[in-house]
C-alpha cells in the first residue's frame, strides 16, 4: 500500500471534550486534513517539542528518546495504519542499524515521539479518504470517500446531538465548523454523515 506523508498543521484545545485537544495533520503536497483527538499530556508533549522548549525535567517522550539513543535505536518513521471504531492505530518503525522493528503505539504518543526524532509521519489512502477533510481553494469541503472503505473501518457513531439534524443541516454545520477551524466538531459531523451514508 502506498504511504501518504503528513505534517502537523495545527493543535488546539477541544471545544467539545473537556481536557482534550484536536491535533490536525495535513497531507504533504495535498489539501486533505486529518483531525485526531488527543489527551492534554500528549498535546503538551507535542507542543513543547514543536516550540523547542526545554522542560526542567524530561517528559516521558524525552525519556523514551534518551533511552533509545543510549542503545543506538532510531525511530525512522511513524505510520498511522488503521482506523477502527473511530480509534486511530499507529506504529513506530525503529532500527538499530542492523534490523528494523515495528512497535505498536497510541497515535498521540507516536506523534510526540516522531517530533522528537524528527522522523516522517505517514498514513494510507483509505484512512484519509474515510476520516479526512479536504480544502478547495481557501474553503473546506466535505470529503467524499475516494476509495472503498475497508470493512474493518467503522466511523464512530455520533453521540453529540447531530443525529437529530437533517443531512442538509449537517452539511451547513460542517462548513461552519471548518470555517471556524473547529476540526474536532467537523470530524464528528463528518462521522454522522458517513454513518447515514452507510445505513
Amino acid at each position: 500500500m502506498k504511504k501518504i506523508k503528513l505534517d502537523i498543521v495545527g493543535l488546539s484545545y477541544s471545544q467539545t471534550q473537556s481536557g482534550a485537544y484536536a491535533l490536525v495533520l495535513g497531507e504533504v503536497s495535498g489539501r486533505r486534513r486529518l483531525p485526531i483527538i488527543i489527551g492534554s499530556f500528549e498535546a503538551q508533549a507535542i507542543a513543547i517539542e514543536i516550540e523547542k522548549m526545554t522542560p526542567s525535567r524530561p517528559l516521558t517522550h524525552d525519556l523514551f528518546k534518551s533511552f533509545a539513543e543510549a542503545y543506538h535505536i532510531m525511530v525512522q518513521e511513524v505510520i498511522i495504519y488503521n482506523l477502527v471504531d473511530g480509534i486511530f492505530y499507529s506504529k513506530l518503525i525503529c532500527s538499530d542499524g542492523k534490523k528494523s522493528m515495528e512497535i505498536d503505539a497510541r497515535t498521540s504518543d507516536a506523534i510526540a515521539i516522531a517530533v522528537r526524532f524528527d522522523c516522517p509521519i505517514y498514513t494510507y489512502e483509505f484512512i484519509l479518504s474515510s476520516a479526512g477533510i479536504v480544502i478547495e481553494g481557501n474553503d473546506f469541503v466535505y470529503l467524499e470517500n475516494i476509495t472503498e472503505t475497508p470493512e474493518e473501518v467503522n466511523p464512530v457513531t455520533s453521540a453529540s446531538g447531530f443525529s437529530s439534524l437533517s443531512t442538509d443541516e449537517l452539511k451547513t454545520k460542517l462548513q461552519e465548523a471548518i470555517t471556524e477551524e473547529s476540526y474536532e466538531k467537523a470530524a464528528k459531523i463528518r462521522d454522522e454523515l458517513n454513518r447515514r451514508k452507510a445505513s
